[in-house]
């Protein structure tokens, strides 16, 4: 069994590199007890296994006859390699919206953002956003302050991206404070010469009621490329639906005659 000694230290340099033998043998899909075995140097794998085995850590059945040493810093240099680039995969889906995008370049600027919120039934909230570019990408920004009572507030600050994929806007943001909360925003692009509203759908979770998936109609309210920011900022907040313009509530409020089941934005 000496062509095979190095088997069980090779394995068990690369079982270290991940949470625990159990992970990898339930990943790999081998019995604990008999993984143990190859651990020990007891047996070999067989073929079957020792294929999967080699999948899983993407290495050869001759490089894992390598001395240990030279294996070690073979699966290291490897191992890092792939962690990289799968590290990388999400900018790299982003990077290609952002190709298939159309240019968003007559939408930048400052947006009063309005929908009713999820964690508060009844009222709105407005609030303070900013679309922008750069290199060509198209980046959003908003920002949410409620008023708690008694002096105290929440401020929630947003950040992400912007696409035109398939005649709709979409933005994708997170909170970047807990960044345990993801909102997408689907609207209706504006076919007229100045913008006014956009309207559409978005999706997302409370923060203070549950775990439930929402999603509400939302409304941006177009301010101009450049606005007094204080001035816009004490605009913002949840306010009771009877204190917000009329034709902004009626916008957001929901149709009693869409389909059951089915939250639809209507175009303006």
């Amino acid at each position: 069994m000496s062509a095979a000694a190095p088997i069980p230290t090779n394995l068990a340099y690369a079982c270290s590199l991940y949470p625990s033998v159990a992970h990898v043998c339930r990943r790999i899909d081998v019995n604990r007890q008999q993984f143990n075995k190859y651990l020990a140097g007891q047996v070999r794998p067989s073929r079957h296994n020792m294929r999967k085995i080699c999948d899983f850590f993407g290495v050869t059945e001759s490089e894992l006859l390598y001395e240990p040493p030279r294996f070690a810093e073979l699966f290291s240099l490897r191992r890092g390699s792939t962690l990289e680039q799968t590290a990388g995969r999400p900018l790299r889906l982003v990077e290609t919206l952002f190709r298939e995008s159309g240019s968003l370049q007559r939408y930048l600027g400052c947006y009063y953002r309005y929908f009713f919120a999820f964690s508060h039934p009844g009222k709105i909230i407005k609030s303070f956003a900013t679309l922008s570019s750069e290199n060509d990408n198209f980046f959003w920004k908003n920002l949410e302050i409620i008023d708690e009572g008694r002096g105290g507030r929440t401020i929630s600050k947003y950040e992400g991206a912007a696409f035109l994929l398939g005649e709709r806007l979409h933005i994708i943001e997170h909170e970047t404070f807990m960044a345990s909360s993801i909102t997408q925003l689907l609207l209706y692009p504006s076919y007229q010469t100045r913008i006014d509203y956009l309207v559409g759908v978005q999706t997302g979770g409370p923060t203070k009621r549950g775990r439930k998936p929402a999603a509400s109609l939302v409304l941006l309210e177009y301010l101009g490329a450049q606005v007094d920011y204080r001035r816009a900022l004490r605009q913002v907040g949840m306010f009771d639906a009877s204190d917000v313009d009329p034709q902004i509530r009626a916008m957001i409020s929901t149709n009693a005659s869409q389909t059951p089941g089915i939250l639809e934005a209507d175009q303006i």
